[in-house]
């Protein structure tokens, strides 16, 4: 089967006039990534924390998937099971999804930084029948196994023989290497009947409030994040070499980077590197010759704290892809400069819907601070969230988008249909049923979209309402400010008050003169009723397994 996604117009209306999802029957997400490729191509490096590389090409994840499938057949999973996958950038994680995709099966990414209650819940949430693990959480899975009813097997990769998992069993759960359970001659594997309809993935929410969501998602999904990866990566896709840092068990490694890169028959970078060290990553680059990276907007921040990049490494790069929160001109100029015209392109999505809105500089002029443009492909709307009608350029709405036959979008929350449904307009625009993303933006009139906040997170003090996501933003750009968390937290007089819970640069001292610089400085970019009246000062902003800071920890001193 040969089908590629293609964005094809010489502005970015027309792309998104002439833009059509046009899938062939019995699609199946592993044929399209690996399988209809010249088996001959790189499709990718892995290279070890000692150094060493080994290239596999797209023939051999191809037959390595089908051993795979063959050892999960053999333990008995079957059509719409679920198998975990706790592995970091290692071959054995992406060859898991493959095979669960060419079993019908459902994989279920889940980061190697989970802890015991972390893993536990979605282990039992999601019933995972077997599990891939990777060595280093062999202790985390002994302990959470015994209450995991569904969990029949653990495969663990690397650092375990069969003799010393001999006597860890756990329960009904058998626990057995990797290699050992994978027969690497059985080549070949009779692929299920699949469509781009059939479930394919779990992909848990961070939690950052209440408890995760799976987000359930068809083998479609890559497919819907190709459009926008030809835009941020400037249309130039089918010549490069791709990396992220980014853990692969999240939907911004797999879907902003991996997949999408493999839909195009090219060679990914892997590399289990563990905390971002921007040295190490510059040094990765230059080394594997990469072109293009998906950078999160932290990373690109320790990056900038490298001395004359171009000068010390011997870069290939060509543009950078980065979402989590707006980009600021100080960025952009940085890689414009630093990098030698390094392209910066900023992404949004989430969990449940991504690549929605980005960049593409071939096509129009990125704004700092703005989202982009709509994507083709995907039908997004600013919406008012109590009417559901189209809001009027300049106003705050909600983003929404299109579901129709848009395979980005998820299918539903795991075994939640009630939540599923309150994120669902059955009948907004034009008739059509849309997916409401949660997040307030605002249009202008080019087109731009501009992220406000959550729908929840908005501060209502003394009557203004306040987007968290401003005052943050207007705070890093003090040079005391490494990070900073803004919340609203109740006052008898105000209803609410900005509260900023503050991580220091390294040269920053916690003081009370300091506290009174910051709302002075807040106080004159934004407003007179803009500035957090209470500052806190930590030593380490609590957050995430994706780096997202946990507002509800906030609120607490």
């Amino acid at each position: 089967m040969s089908y590629y996604v293609t964005v094809d117009g010489e502005t970015d209306a027309a792309a998104r006039e002439s833009f059509s999802w046009d899938v062939p029957d019995g699609f199946n997400a592993a044929v399209d990534l690996v399988g209809k490729h010249d088996g001959d191509q790189p499709a990718l490096v892995q290279v070890s924390a000692d150094g060493s590389r080994t290239t596999y090409t797209f023939g051999d994840l191809d037959a390595r998937s089908n051993a795979v499938a063959t050892a999960l057949e053999a333990r008995g999973i079957e059509h719409g099971d679920r198998v975990a996958v706790v592995v970091p950038q290692k071959p054995a994680n992406v060859l898991t999804h493959l095979a669960c995709w060419k079993l019908g099966a459902i994989s279920l990414p889940l980061s190697v930084l989970f802890g015991d209650d972390a893993l536990r819940y979605r282990l039992t949430d999601s019933d995972a029948r077997v599990a891939v693990v990777d060595a280093s959480q062999r202790e985390t899975i002994r302990e959470v196994a015994p209450d995991c009813p569904a969990l029949e097997a653990v495969l663990v990769v690397d650092g375990a023989s069969a003799e010393s998992l001999d006597s860890e069993r756990v329960g009904r759960t058998a626990m057995e290497p990797f290699d050992d359970a994978v027969d690497w001659e059985q080549t070949t594997f009779e692929q299920a009947d699949t469509d781009v309809d059939t479930p394919a993935i779990i992909m848990y929410t961070s939690g950052s409030t209440g408890e995760p969501k799976g987000v359930l998602h068809t083998h479609g999904v890559w497919l819907g994040h190709c459009p926008a990866f030809q835009l941020y990566f400037e249309r130039d896709v089918r010549d490069g070499v791709y990396w992220t840092p980014a853990d692969w068990a999240w939907i911004g490694a797999l879907g902003d980077l991996v997949f999408p890169a493999w839909h195009y028959g090219q060679p990914v970078v892997g590399y289990p590197m563990g905390p971002f060290d921007p040295g190490r990553a510059f040094e990765l680059m230059a080394a594997e010759d990469v072109t293009n990276a998906f950078l999160p907007p932290t990373a690109i921040r320790m990056l900038m704290d490298v001395d004359d990049p171009t000068e010390r490494y011997d870069l290939s790069l060509e543009a950078i892809c980065s979402g989590g929160e707006p980009l600021t001109n100080e960025i952009l100029e940085w890689a414009d400069e630093a990098l030698a015209g390094v392209i910066v392109n900023e992404l949004y999505g989430q969990t449940e819907a991504n690549l929605l809105v980005t960049n593409c500089r071939q096509w129009f002029p990125a704004k700092p601070g703005s989202m982009g443009k709509p994507v083709p492909g995907h039908d997004v709307a600013v919406l008012d969230p109590e009417t559901g009608e189209r809001v009027e350029a300049g106003e705050v709405g909600e983003i929404a988008v299109r579901r129709g036959d848009d395979p980005v979008i998820f299918e539903s929350y795991w075994n939640d249909p009630v939540k599923t449904d309150a994120v669902t307009l059955s009948d907004g625009p034009d008739g059509d049923r849309w997916h409401l993303t949660g997040d307030l933006a605002e249009r202008d009139d080019e087109g731009y979209l501009w992220y406000i906040s959550r729908d929840d997170d908005l501060i209502i003090t003394s009557g203004y309402r306040v987007a968290p996501r401003e005052v943050e933003e207007t705070m890093l750009t003090h040079d005391a400010v490494a990070q900073v968390g803004v919340v609203g937290v109740p006052d008898e007089r105000r209803g609410e008050i900005i509260k900023a819970a503050v991580e220091l640069a390294p040269e920053a001292s916690a003081t009370d003169e300091l506290r009174a610089e910051l709302r002075e400085f807040v106080r004159e970019r934004l407003a007179a009723y803009e500035y957090p009246r209470k500052i806190e000062f930590r030593e380490e902003l609590p957050t995430t397994t994706t780096g997202k800071i946990r507002r509800t920890e906030l609120t607490t001193e």
